[in-house]
């Protein structure tokens, strides 16, 4: 398995990010939430998206949703 790809928030755009994931990298965000640093982790296994959260674990069926969380979310 490849090592984590590492990225602030914003680093890079939801086409890059989908890329690292569809190349069985996992996603490791870092974002700032009432000025508090969290770490986010995205990734894909072939059939489903994953993101997990502080706070939570949720999952994605297309490539679509991942991409409309991913902008919403403001990682990418």
């Amino acid at each position: 398995m490849s090592p984590p790809l590492r990225i602030r928030a914003g680093e890079l755009d939801a086409d890059a990010i989908l890329e690292a994931m569809h190349e069985g990298r996992w996603v490791v965000i870092t974002t700032t939430v009432l000025e508090e640093d969290h770490e986010v982790t995205l990734r894909y296994d072939g059939e489903r998206y994953y993101c997990d959260t502080p706070t939570r674990l949720h999952r994605h069926e297309r490539e679509s949703e991942m991409r409309t969380c991913i902008r919403e979310m403001g990682y990418g």
